[in-house]
């Protein structure tokens, strides 16, 4: 199955895509339908185990949105397990280095290009008819998170490391590390040069941008300042804010 992400990205498309906090095939399910491009497990901060992953993936398979990952460190053992579970695109939170960035293409690929062993227990069923083994390498979307000073710092380092495919901005930390209020949608001059800085630098190597967005509004903001895969908040957020105005209109 070719990346559908990796796809768009090449024809110069920004994708939207949803964020799995709920450890649950049937809401996963129901959520994979709302017309996401993909739809990423939070392994991190959602309250996510694998087999709950590997739940949320059969749930939206149907849909034929692109799974993804985020897993909760960079680690090759939760690496390599999602993407024996079907993962299409790992996201990995505080990559701050060159050589953690280099860390996490290594653990994502198959020899020669990295270390990742071999054993696509779920993945491999739904390969390529070419094999999977043979495909994964290339199909399979490789994303460092940049939140940290340091991250920024070294932003043109990493992103130098062969085989990142794009890199995902985390607001809240980012912001936190330069002492400012940890928030979504920010809206602080500072920060938004840092993400004109980022936008350069990823331009100028191919590789595209993500982001992580509190609403709507302001992903399509981001996407028409360049960024190539938004995400609004997550399935819980989503569900608190829609059941918060229908109570508010209840009442009147």
């Amino acid at each position: 199955m070719a990346n559908k992400v990796k796809e768009a990205w090449k024809a110069g498309r920004a994708v939207v895509n949803g964020w799995l906090a709920i450890p649950s095939a049937f809401s996963a399910e129901m959520y994979s339908k709302a017309g996401w491009d993909s739809v990423t497990v939070d392994m991190q901060h959602g309250v996510q185990d694998y087999l709950s992953c590997v739940a949320c993936f059969q749930g939206m398979q149907p849909s034929g949105v692109t799974p993804m990952v985020r897993v909760p460190w960079n680690e090759p053992g939760i690496i390599g397990k999602v993407l024996d579970a079907g993962a299409y695109g790992v996201i990995c939170p505080m990559v701050n280095t060159p050589e953690e960035a280099r860390a996490l293409v290594q653990y994502s690929k198959y020899p020669p290009a990295g270390t990742r062993s071999n054993g696509p227990i779920r993945a491999g069923a739904y390969g390529s008819s070419g094999g999977y083994q043979k495909t994964a390498n290339d199909e399979i979307l490789v994303i460092p998170m940049i939140e940290t000073k340091q991250a920024i710092e070294n932003i043109e380092a990493i992103l130098d490391v062969p085989g990142i495919d794009g890199i995902y901005v985390g607001p809240s930390d980012l912001s936190f590390s330069y002492g400012l209020e940890p928030k979504l949608d920010v809206e602080d001059p500072f920060v938004l040069k840092i993400y004109e800085k980022l936008l350069a630098e990823t331009g100028k190597r191919g590789i595209a941008a993500g982001l992580h967005n509190g609403s709507a509004a302001y992903a399509n903001r981001m996407i028409k300042m360049g960024f190539k895969l938004v995400t609004i908040a997550n399935d819980v957020g989503v569900m608190v804010a829609a059941a918060k105005a229908a109570v508010i209109e209840a009442r009147g």
